[in-house]
């Protein structure tokens, strides 16, 4: 059999697949049901709802039910502790199959990627049925084909991959908003870090190609696209003929019918004053930048890897504020990095001050093996790192509060994404600089843009009003 195109073979294998869960329907007397699990990323939720279309044209139904004819878990290991829950959830998992040994378990993502993940799951969970990496996501309608077709374990791990394969079904969480990859993989190789080894090198994807599927998701009543990837900045330079990413959001900005436009993650070294520029002048990219410091450091961000310095890295936070006086800027910073001292720490609480970020994403280090901070001396004793990120949490919280507190009592625009959870007959959406608004309102409103009086701010989130 051949094939012109790696989508045409998908499809081919897509259609075996269905061919043989209707015979197993019929055999049951109901539809087979898929629960697939998401860990980690943005970039990880995107590739689950293409995991997820693909069963669902195969003839599984979506179920959150983990007691489901085949669980996929989509794994991360940027930190250890993702690594013992997919192990602990593994157990629970067992004792499921041993009631319905037809279950099919499957395990993909970026965990797969690490040789000696794999060698632990075959010597000591040995049901898994299903193994893949993240170079070949495009390939679970023809792995599942070959489980179901011999029954026996099907793994398959590649080192590596040139391939961008996008034009297959997905699944999306929300009709009104999705995320649309630009690239993959990162050459960034930050010293404490995983990504580069498990996503592998950059790859681009080509502006046309991200343009078409925005004008198709818009079709489909899409009014807010975040465009994906691990160093956003750096997109297009492995293109045939290169392009800034300012460039790539200036054409997706010419949409018609898209309303806003989110992106991450933005990388220091590479932010652009063209992408500023771009920013500032534009009526649909959100006023929000999420620009990872890591340390305050420069001592520690040069051992980072991180090609930037505390100095420079404030001067791009000052440039955006310039330019876009009303964005909000978020942030990831790592506490306990080898040899951090207290006076490193000190410098990282004083980039948080000068920063003065509207949230920040804070880790304690986590030690990946493979990584060449895995092997450096002076690893933080616990109970020091535990203390500094205690501190650490409280001076972002109380910046967090004076940041929210800005906003309150004038009217801002909303985009409606949910029910509330937890207040009946309220609805919950974000501002433009990604801020939570809970207020009164029905299902009807779900992704719309409304105006919203935001009454009260309550540290990190706003409750509102909506205005006529």
């Amino acid at each position: 059999m051949s094939f012109t195109n790696e989508t045409e073979k998908q499809k081919y294998y897509i259609d075996k697949c269905r061919e043989l869960i209707k015979h197993k329907e019929n055999e049951y007397g109901r539809k087979l049901t898929a629960c697939v699990v998401t860990f980690g990323c943005q970039m990880n939720f995107k590739d689950s709802e293409k995991l997820m279309g693909i069963l669902s044209q195969i003839g599984y139904e979506e179920t959150e039910d983990e007691h489901a004819d085949l669980v996929l878990y989509n794994t991360c290991t940027v930190r250890e502790n993702a690594n013992l829950k997919i192990y602990g959830r593994l157990g629970y998992l067992s004792k499921i199959k041993e009631k319905n040994p037809d279950m099919i378990i499957g395990l993909c993502g970026c965990m797969m990627q690490e040789e000696h993940v794999v060698e632990k799951l075959n010597k000591s969970y040995k049901f898994v049925d299903l193994i893949f990496g993240t170079h070949n996501v495009f390939l679970l309608a023809e792995l599942l084909y070959e489980r179901l077709i011999s029954g026996h374990k099907v793994e398959d791990i590649w080192e590596g991959t040139t391939e961008v394969v996008e034009d297959l079904p997905a699944v999306r969480k929300y009709s009104f908003k999705s995320g649309v990859n630009i690239m993959y993989g990162c050459n960034n190789f930050c010293s404490y870090c995983i990504v580069p080894y498990v996503r592998g090198r950059e790859r681009s994807r080509n502006p046309e190609d991200i343009v078409e599927e925005v004008k198709e998701l818009v079709a489909n009543g899409v009014v807010e696209v975040m465009l994906l990837g691990q160093n956003v900045n750096s997109y297009g330079k492995t293109l045939e003929n290169p392009i800034s990413f300012a460039k790539l959001l200036e054409k997706v900005e010419e949409v018609e019918g898209l309303k806003r436009i989110r992106f991450m993650t933005s990388h220091p070294k590479d932010l652009s004053d063209e992408l500023i520029k771009v920013m500032a002048k534009s009526k649909k990219i959100c006023k929000q930048m999420h620009l990872p410091l890591q340390s305050g450091s420069s001592r520690l961000l040069k051992i980072m890897n991180r090609h930037y310095d505390k100095e420079q890295y404030l001067l791009l936070i000052k440039k955006l504020r310039k330019a876009i006086p009303d964005i909000g800027i978020t942030t990831d910073i790592i506490v306990g990095f080898p040899g951090e001292t207290e006076d490193d720490f000190l410098e990282t609480i004083d980039v948080v001050k000068k920063a003065r970020y509207d949230s920040a994403f804070t880790f304690i280090y986590s030690k990946r093996s493979g990584t060449p901070a895995a092997k450096m001396p002076d690893q933080v004793p616990e109970d020091v790192v535990k203390d500094r990120f205690n501190r650490l949490l409280n001076v972002v919280n109380e910046i967090s509060k004076e940041k929210t507190l800005k906003l309150q009592g004038t009217v801002q625009e909303v985009l409606v994404e949910e029910e509330n959870k937890k207040i009946e007959g309220f609805v919950s959406g974000r501002l433009s600089n990604n801020s939570v608004v809970h207020f009164k309102g029905d299902v009807s409103l779900i992704g719309k843009l409304v105006n919203v009086n935001l009454k009260e701010a309550k540290g990190f989130y706003y409750m509102g009003e909506m205005v006529e």
